[in-house]
């Protein structure tokens, strides 16, 4: 970002939004994709810590992204990393990459496998290669003893099926939560997290924030998949952490929640899905 003058987020580049109203209980980004946003990790985590965004999860879509995730969980404190092999790559899961992967999730700083599953509305990578990938990595976070990081898009029922068939983590992540209102009860009923990104707050995201409604406290966690699906009213601009603020105020809106109990239920199951900072 060069010699521009640092904005008023923290950033040395005018891109990005300004910082919103700090949370008043610290909360956490359980999605995004630092090695994405081109700017430095020490930036993002200030302006986060500045508006109440403590930590954030970075997570890897490929072998390359799964590695730059795990040495920024080893060298930052308020990172853990999340490796795997995205749908849309899934033809490139071969044994011996998925075998790295699973050498990466064994790192105790590493505290998620994913983000894998389906992707429908893409024709990236065969529909078997997908299902083939995903139930590998259901595999390797089993045997690692970490959470399950679902990419899910326009396969809600195959996802939901080859996760009963192989048989769920104990702790199962809906990363950027697509389904609707019943599929959220099918979650709750099944113990799955979902975690809403900024598109809930998004004009056309009815279905989202019905489904947001009837989520149960216990079973939500927020993110921003940044640098995408920036948050309204900044949406086309870059998204990163300290942005969270803003879905976090929509969700507490949508289920008619005090804002910091429901900040402290997201703090709680952070920590009970991702393990202790």
């Amino acid at each position: 970002m060069g010699a521009e003058m640092e904005t008023s987020n923290g950033f040395r580049g005018a891109a990005f939004p300004p910082l919103p109203e700090p949370l008043p209980v610290e909360v956490f980004d359980s999605h995004c994709h630092l090695d994405i946003l081109e700017v430095p990790i020490t930036e993002v985590l200030a302006a986060a810590h500045s508006v109440g965004i403590r930590r954030a999860v970075t997570v890897g879509y490929d072998l390359a992204s799964s590695q730059h995730a795990a040495d920024a969980a080893s060298t930052y404190d308020d990172v853990y990393a999340a490796v795997a092999i995205h749908p849309n790559d899934a033809g490139d899961a071969t044994a011996d990459v998925l075998a790295d992967i699973a050498k990466l999730a064994a790192l105790p700083y590493v505290r998620a496998v994913g983000e894998t599953g389906l992707d429908y509305y893409r024709d990236w990578a065969a529909v078997e290669d997908q299902q083939r990938s995903f139930r590998a990595h259901i595999d390797i976070a089993k045997r690692s003893g970490k959470a399950l990081v679902i990419h899910d898009r326009d396969a809600h029922d195959d996802v939901l099926r080859i996760l009963a068939e192989e048989g769920p983590p104990e702790k199962v992540v809906f990363h950027c939560y697509s389904g609707d209102r019943e599929m959220a009860k099918v979650c709750a009923d099944r113990g799955y997290y979902m975690s809403f990104a900024g598109n809930i707050t998004f004009k056309n995201a009815a279905d989202l924030r019905e489904a947001a409604a009837v989520a149960p406290l216990d079973l939500l966690l927020v993110e921003t998949d940044a640098p995408y699906l920036t948050p309204v009213p900044h949406r086309g601009k870059p998204n990163a952490p300290y942005l969270v603020p803003l879905t976090v105020r929509c969700l507490a809106e949508t289920k008619n929640v005090d804002l910091a109990e429901l900040c402290t239920a997201i703090a709680t199951n952070g920590e009970r899905v991702f393990g202790p900072w």
